[in-house]
This record gives C-alpha cells, sequence and structure tokens, in this order.
C-alpha cells in the first residue's frame, strides 16, 4: 500500500458537503464565502480570480476563473477576457517572484469529459510551476504524485508576491503574517491596443 503524508486533505474529510453545491459549481460558490483565505483564493480582479488548486500537481499550482459561470470562452466578453488575460499575467508574475520555478505549465480542459476536466461548466486556467528535476520515480514506478510544501504555505508565499505586484491596491497587509484576504489587483483602461489610457 502507498501512503503519502497530506495533512492538508483533512479539510476535504471534514469540509460541509452542503457548501460544495450551490448550481453544481465551487468556482461560483468560493468567492461569495467571506473566507478567501480558507477558500485558497488569493488574488481577485474585476471579472477573474485565482485560487490554489486542492490537488496540486506542484506547489504553486493555481487556477485563473473568470467570475461569471459559463462553459464557453466565446460567451465572456471582451473585458472578462482582457481582465483574464492580465490575471493570467499577474499570476506567471508572482509564481515566479514568490516560487521561484524554472518553467510553467499552462492548460485548459476544454471539450468536457473527454478532455479530462472535473469541472466542465466554468471555464479556467491552470498554471502549474515546474523546476528541473520536480519528477521522480514516484508518478513513474508508484503511480504516486509527492507534493512538498503545504498548501497554507504557498498560499502565504503566493499572497506577498501579488502584494507586491504594481497593480496591487489597498491594504495588504500588515505583521507578519498575511492577511486572510485576496489580494486586490486593479488593471487600468486601455484604448484598445492594450496601452494604457
Amino acid at each position: 500500500m502507498d501512503r503519502i503524508f497530506a495533512p492538508w486533505r483533512i479539510e476535504w474529510v471534514e469540509r460541509d458537503p452542503a457548501e460544495d453545491d450551490v448550481d453544481g459549481c465551487p468556482f461560483c460558490v468560493l468567492p461569495e464565502r467571506d473566507a478567501d483565505r480558507e477558500s485558497r483564493i488569493v488574488a481577485r480582479s474585476d471579472h477573474a480570480f485565482v485560487i490554489l488548486n486542492n490537488y496540486p500537481y506542484n506547489p504553486g499550482h493555481v487556477m485563473v476563473i473568470p467570475r461569471r459561470h459559463t462553459g464557453e470562452w466565446a460567451a465572456l466578453s471582451d473585458a472578462e477576457l482582457l481582465d483574464h488575460a492580465r490575471l493570467k499575467v499577474a499570476t506567471i508574475d508572482a509564481l515566479h517572484d514568490g516560487l521561484g520555478p524554472d518553467g510553467i505549465n499552462a492548460g485548459e480542459n476544454l471539450g468536457g469529459d473527454a478532455a479530462g476536466g472535473s469541472i466542465e461548466d466554468h471555464v479556467h486556467t491552470h498554471l502549474v510551476p515546474r523546476w528541473r528535476g520536480d519528477t521522480n520515480f514516484m508518478p513513474v514506478i508508484g503511480d504516486t504524485g509527492v507534493i512538498v510544501e503545504a498548501l497554507e504555505d504557498t498560499y502565504d508565499r503566493l499572497h506577498a508576491a501579488f502584494a507586491g505586484h504594481p497593480d496591487a491596491v489597498g491594504e495588504a497587509g500588515d505583521g507578519d503574517e498575511p492577511p486572510d484576504r485576496a489580494v486586490r489587483l486593479a488593471f487600468g483602461a486601455t484604448d484598445g491596443s492594450g496601452d494604457a489610457l
């Protein structure tokens, strides 16, 4: 029997299942809760948010998610698409600043169940930090992944990186402990070419 120590999973085991299902979409429920840290939402913008994946492939595995519930990218407005793209760029910056990966995989599961996505009716983008040598015999021979950092520690590191981003607004927290609220990012308006007005 394979055993991997994963103490953060107790939160999933002890969760209130009633909170999991409002119209069947956790990506709609979690940002409405007043518990960003508990929900693992590390950053927010006008139309999207960044959340840590509860079952990461690597430390820092996050998802950038539009606020509007839709399974089709084409259903999003230009403003929503631009905001999502800008938040993706800010997230890549935060991953580099907070975790220092050698690279990042970006991906989307399009096409529902056949694409392998567990949440197919709310579009989102996965960003997975990668390091040289971050894979070993465990996933290949043992069919077991090993996560080397607790989600709370990853949250703290990414929160600090987002708080230092040029588009971060409001209080980023004080003292040694990170705040329980996600970092708010506000991207300026553009003239349509991508240049700020």
